[in-house]
């Protein structure tokens, strides 16, 4: 049976309640070591804890929990192939990786947090549970906090889409692909960069949401599915044809023409959304710069970042592609965008990259 923690704190006595915990590793030792941890402060309540992810889905669809400590590495279903059900069955719930694959940069916490995740932390080998590891466990753990019931995961498959409304798709040459994604980003991201060939010239740039620590290799990854040259962007950088530039994860990607050439501009304002970086100055220099050249893609991701550019997109002329809700891990921004009447089609990512490339030839 799984263990369940007393509750720590009275609802009546008007202090915060404890940080929900569900810990999903296939090792007994790691799961009473964490349980060990962090069930002894009052911080926390540990709601179970299970051996596998079948398990950890089959707990959440009848408990509540506001952080899952996730293993990567587990027979049967990983860690990292089961996070979106896992997202989507918690309704809202944090996900902390805590893998002896999640090295800081590793290619296993970059695609850990484009699917999702709020946070990596590296598992000790054993015997080196104790001191800083615990510390620095409980300083995440309460730095990701309660769920958010506005941040909901996504909208329900059951539920039937509302009535959509789409603009007119353009037959003008595409001057700059601009890219909006957050969680389930690297799997969408992918699919649509796979799809287009070398002969699709036109620059890209590409605002995922991520911490600045993984962007290099964020960027390293994007090379390798794009098969094209990919760099994080930087203050002056000129767009080139056929090259990839991706948002530092400490400022926003927007584009300026002021000499004739369009070179990179990097900002750190506060928008609406709250993300940085964000995908609406993104959209909204690019349909200043290239007007109704310009072309923008909203992939999965939650909350509604993207939403604010994409009418600037709009109002110029742009054509908006948005992910369609059965491929996408969480159907937030796209969603928004489509639900808005901003869209001009809404699709998987490999069928965008299709009207992309049909797009292109028509035009050339």
């Amino acid at each position: 049976m799984p263990h369940r923690a007393q509750q720590k704190a009275s609802p009546t006595t008007g202090e915060p309640r404890p940080i929900r915990l569900l810990i999903v590793d296939d090792s007994a030792v790691a799961r009473a070591v964490f349980s060990r941890m962090v069930g002894e402060r009052n911080e926390f309540e540990i709601a179970a804890t299970v051996a596998s992810a079948e398990a950890a889905l089959a707990f959440l669809a009848r408990e509540k929990v506001d952080i899952i400590l996730l293993d990567i590495e587990m027979p049967g279903q990983d860690g990292l192939s089961a996070m979106p059900a896992l997202i989507r069955a918690s309704n809202g719930a944090r996900v902390l990786i805590v893998s002896s694959s999640a090295e800081k940069g590793a290619a296993a916490s970059i695609q850990a947090m484009t699917l999702g995740a709020a946070d990596t932390l590296a598992k000790p080998g054993a015997g080196a549970f104790g001191g800083r590891f615990a510390q620095i466990l409980a300083e995440k753990l309460i730095r990701i906090g309660h769920a958010r019931e506005t941040q909901a995961a996504t909208t329900p498959r059951c539920e039937p889409l509302p009535q959509l409304r789409f603009r007119p798709i353009s037959e003008q040459r595409i001057a700059c692909l601009a890219i909006g994604a957050s969680t389930g980003g690297l799997h969408a991201l992918s699919d649509l960069l796979r799809g287009l060939p070398p002969s699709f010239g036109a620059p890209i740039l590409i605002t995922q949401h991520l911490p600045p620590s993984f962007m290099s290799i964020f960027a390293m990854q994007v090379e390798e599915m794009a098969s094209r040259p990919t760099a994080v962007a930087r203050p002056g950088m000129p767009l080139a044809r056929g090259r990839i530039l991706v948002a530092p994860g400490d400022g926003h990607l927007s584009i300026e023409s002021g000499s004739g050439i369009p070179r990179v501009r990097i900002t750190n304002e506060r928008y609406e959304s709250g993300c940085q970086p964000s995908v609406d100055p993104m959209f909204a220099s690019v349909a200043e710069a290239f007007g109704s050249g310009a072309v923008g893609v909203v992939l999965s991701g939650m909350g509604k970042d993207g939403l604010r550019g994409a009418g600037h997109m709009a109002k110029a002329g742009c054509d908006i592609f948005v992910q369609d809700r059965d491929s996408s891990v969480v159907w937030g921004m796209p969603g928004a965008v489509a639900q808005a009447g901003l869209a001009s089609a809404m699709l998987p990512p490999f069928q965008i990259a299709d009207i992309l490339v049909r797009r292109d030839r028509v035009a050339a």
